[in-house]
């Protein structure tokens, strides 16, 4: 008999794998020319209050060397502009252009699909017990890592 351990690890697994696979999938056929992690670095850029170097790379929890490597990509691609705070030249800011932009656009419009399709199949008010579950799970990652 399998556990529910087991169960939930799988679960977790494939549905993470899946979005991806399918996430890269729609925005190749919606003409995204970009890699799934350069996408994802575009995103963190924008989500970042004060979008440096050293906070980007924190909200990706990834390290500043790996970003270097992505931002350079997205810079020769023309996604993404870098330049040096004038008083504190250590500073490193980015800052997306608008062809970055419209590859986030149709991203969200994935995101919001995804979401959508799977809301039309539940009911809130009677699965609470599952948001709460999901919430629990966000939430575990979010403090163990």
């Amino acid at each position: 008999m399998v556990s529910p351990k087991e169960v939930i690890n799988e679960l977790i697994v494939d549905v993470f794998n899946q979005i991806l696979s399918i996430e890269s999938d729609v925005l190749k056929e919606r003409g995204v020319k970009l890699s799934m992690t350069e996408v994802h670095v575009l995103e963190a850029i924008k989500n970042t209050e004060d979008p440096t170097m050293g906070n980007v790379a924190n909200k990706l929890r990834i390290t500043m060397g790996t970003l270097t490597t992505s931002v350079n990509v997205l810079v020769k691609k023309e996604y993404v502009n870098r330049y040096r705070d004038e008083k504190d030249r250590r500073k490193v800011y980015l800052e997306l252009n608008d062809q970055a932009k419209e590859v986030l656009a149709i991203h969200d419009e994935f995101h919001e699909e995804m979401v959508s399709s799977l809301l039309k199949d539940l009911n809130l008010e009677k699965d609470k017990i599952l948001l709460k579950s999901l919430e629990n799970i966000s939430n575990y990652f979010k403090q163990r890592y």
